[in-house]
């Protein structure tokens, strides 16, 4: 008896390894993998020096290449009041990463046939069917408002959504003091005590601030794309996307809200304050990601992960829209997700914009290092990550900072990865 308890222990014991095992990356030396050790060595000291002159509280770091870890440190603290260190298994607040994981949704179902990304929002969302531009007034109008209406040139397509040149902005422009009469200024929903369906449904009532197809604006663009995905696929977003993509990936961490059990690992929010000065802005007592009304799931903005969770994630889209026996997409759908569709029109860097975001199409226009065919995005606080397919290379690094008072070490870790590759 005692021998068959012991057998079924390590079989129980042998099946939890190899599952937790398969849901992380190998751990390999910087040299086996084309990388100096002693170049890694350099983002250790610029990480730390930002950590001691307290720019920033704490960051975690994660270099792939061909699948297996290269670099993946924590440093400086998580949360400071507690005196925790930075955990590797933290979980963070990722914003607008999320624009990611929705643009990968939508493709899943365009690759279902649900759609064409050239045709009408107002084939699945009517209410944007009539959609207006907000425009300058005739200089002899006697209207109180800012603005005057024309209609759309064009109707809102769902690559429009998928490339910011719906017209959509996160309120600003001339129709700002409507936006903000809605409830609808700013990229934050997680407050509200609603669903992103009755939101996107007030949304639709305001006028553009584009024509769309004329102009790239950064806006609600992708929380329209998560309402659409619940609208086509029947199901709400939340569990769209655990059916879909976390579970298959192995993303164990990763949500719209946190469960309470996992409150322990939610990094605080830092932010510097009009002295200089790093100050708490959010801890697990005040947020609504853990003490809200969990309704309102954003597309844009709205997801928690880990960076393993989300390492995983982007090795998919670097496999081509596999990983570990799971394809979610097919390679000539994530081919077309990252070739520049919008011209000259992103205005934000020496980039182009691809479905869901920037991609470098000239080493030379973008000016620092890096490859060509590269694509990635950042988040509000502070985490950044990017995908480059010709090194077979991924990047990311996170953290909980808002505002961040102008720091710069995001795009100096991306620099200092490259300058420490060799091979």
């Amino acid at each position: 008896m005692k021998l068959r308890f012991a057998s079924l222990s390590l079989s129980i014991l042998a099946t939890v390894c190899v599952y937790t095992a398969a849901a992380q990356f190998p751990t390999i030396t910087p040299e086996s993998a084309g990388f100096s050790s002693t170049r890694l060595d350099r983002i250790d000291g610029l990480i730390q020096e930002h950590i001691d002159s307290e720019k920033i509280a704490g960051v975690v770091g994660m270099i792939l290449r061909d699948g297996k870890a290269v670099y993946l440190k924590s440093f400086g603290m998580m949360d400071r009041e507690a005196d925790q260190p930075m955990r590797k298994d933290a979980i963070f607040r990722i914003a607008s990463m999320s624009k990611a994981v929705t643009s990968v949704a939508v493709m899943m179902l365009y690759e279902e046939g649900r759609f064409l990304l050239n045709d009408p929002l107002y084939k699945f969302i009517p209410s944007f069917k009539d959609a207006v531009v907000a425009v300058e007034p005739p200089k002899d109008s006697d209207s109180e408002l800012p603005y005057a209406t024309v209609p759309a040139k064009r109707p809102i397509t769902i690559r429009h959504l998928l490339t910011h040149t719906a017209g959509l902005t996160y309120g600003d422009g001339l129709a700002e003091k409507d936006y903000r009469d809605a409830g609808l200024y700013g990229w934050y929903l997680a407050d509200k005590d609603e669903t992103i369906g009755v939101v996107i449904e007030r949304l639709a009532d305001l006028p553009l601030h584009a024509h769309p197809g004329d102009r790239w604006q950064y806006g609600y663009s992708t929380d329209v794309l998560g309402y659409l995905i619940e609208v086509v696929s029947g199901m709400p977003l939340d569990r769209f996307f655990e059916d879909r993509i976390f579970k298959p990936l192995g993303m164990e961490d990763t949500y719209f809200y946190l469960p309470r059990k996992k409150a322990d690992r939610l990094a605080p929010v830092y932010g510097v304050n009009e002295e200089g000065k790093l100050e708490l802005r959010e801890s697990n007592e005040t947020t609504d990601y853990l003490r809200g009304p969990r309704k309102c799931f954003s597309g844009g903005a709205g997801l928690l992960s880990t960076i393993t969770d989300y390492g995983r994630f982007l090795q998919m889209l670097l496999n081509g829209g596999s990983l570990d026996g799971v394809r979610l997409l097919g390679p000539k759908t994530v081919e077309l997700m990252r070739v520049n569709h919008v011209g000259d029109m992103y205005d934000w860097g020496d980039t182009g914009f691809g479905l869901g975001f920037w991609v470098i199409e000239h080493l030379g226009r973008y000016g620092e290092v890096g490859s060509e065919d590269s694509y990635g995005w950042g988040s509000a606080y502070y985490p950044i990550y990017w995908i480059d397919p010709e090194e077979r290379l991924i990047g990311i690094i996170m953290t909980q900072l808002l505002p961040a008072g102008g720091l710069n070490l995001h795009n100096r870790f991306r620099s200092m990865v490259y300058h420490a590759l060799v091979e």
